[in-house]
């Protein structure tokens, strides 16, 4: 049976809408428009214990809205939803021990008191024993190699510093399941792999169940083998990744920069399929092909140009989940789930 379980899970928003102007505001004093907005609709969900789940989608899609329904900050309008066997919404001390939430944008340091005071408190706050708390402590700490930073003031670290120090504060009560919500974003590259290494031994040491969201892609696939995509608050993919990204991922993104000034004949793009033209300049042009095609095309432009430097990417993980949702006939793993949100008028 899974810890973390939905069915028939949707949460509505009621908002109301206005005319513009000293008129409409004065109209909607007696008869305001409300409008339900369906944010998360008839989600399901099951994952089990030691899983690494990530959650994709487009901005405005349901991600966040759902992992504040799993921590019990919001309550769901319909549907059920139990984790670790607990409703979250009911907010029990017993439940919120054993679960931690990290988000990108917002922190749960202390500014003014260093790493260390932070986690005290933290550990007064979990009941956590002497000897529990030293040694989670110094596995944290070795592992990320932050020793010389615990003991300075939180605003005075870098970002990456800091969300180091916001994911030890979470698991220092060793949580049963780790919910991560855009944990990398606005963070360098180094600092990102560090993260990514991090959360691996975590989930491999200690079983931690880790349900993370993220728009970058290669957290994605160097974390999480299953994958859950979610689009206008429903589920239209739950599955392997690999099986995701065979299908879906057809392009890459390709950027070239010219060591002199250099015009690319248009033929040559329409010869290989090339999909959109993302930037051109004389020195630079960058545009997505089909994967099958980008060998070719570089071999090509090898031969006919001067080349600086070439760099190969994945296709933003938003035109990834453009390309499934687009397609009708999407089988899960299991059960087919397409719908669209909408908003109704009451």
């Amino acid at each position: 049976m899974g810890v973390i379980i939905t069915d028939e899970l949707t949460k509505n928003y009621i908002r109301f809408k206005k005319e513009e102007g000293l008129r409409g505001s004065i109209k909607s004093l007696f008869n305001r428009e409300k409008v339900i907005k369906t944010a998360i609709n008839s989600f399901n969900l099951n994952i089990d214990e030691g899983e690494f789940v990530g959650l994709i989608g487009p901005n405005g899609a349901g991600k966040t809205t759902l992992i504040k329904m799993l921590t019990g900050i919001i309550s769901p309008s319909e549907g059920y939803i139990s984790v670790l066997g607990y409703q979250p919404n009911e907010l029990k001390d017993e439940y919120k021990r054993q679960f931690a939430v990290v988000m990108g944008q917002k922190s749960q340091l202390f500014f003014e008191l260093t790493a260390a005071d932070t986690f005290l408190l933290l550990k007064e706050i979990y009941g956590i024993p002497e000897k529990e708390y030293r040694k989670s402590l110094e596995y944290f700490v070795e592992l990320f190699s932050v020793s010389e930073y615990l003991n300075v003031q939180v605003r005075t670290l870098s970002l990456g510093e800091r969300m180091k120090m916001e994911l030890i504060a979470a698991l220092i009560h060793n949580p049963k399941i780790l919910f991560l919500d855009e944990p990398t974003i606005g963070l360098d590259a180094i600092a990102q792999k560090q993260i990514r290494t991090f959360l691996k031994e975590v989930n491999r040491d200690r079983r931690t169940t880790i349900l993370l969201t993220s728009h970058y892609m290669e957290d994605i696939k160097s974390l999480c083998c299953r994958c859950i995509v979610v689009n206008g608050g429903i589920k239209i993919y739950d599955g392997s990744l690999s099986e995701l990204l065979n299908k879906y991922q057809t392009h890459r993104v390709i950027s070239i920069s010219f060591e002199e000034a250099t015009q690319i004949d248009s033929a040559v793009f329409d010869a290989f399929k090339v999909l959109d033209i993302i930037e051109q300049n004389p020195y630079k042009v960058s545009f997505s092909i089909p994967k099958d095609k980008a060998r070719s095309i570089i071999t090509s432009l090898i031969n006919d140009v001067n080349i600086n430097d070439i760099s190969i990417e994945e296709e933003d993980i938003s035109n990834v989940v453009e390309r499934i949702y687009a397609e009708k006939n999407v089988v899960k793993a299991g059960y087919d789930d397409i719908g669209v949100r909408g908003e109704r008028r009451v």
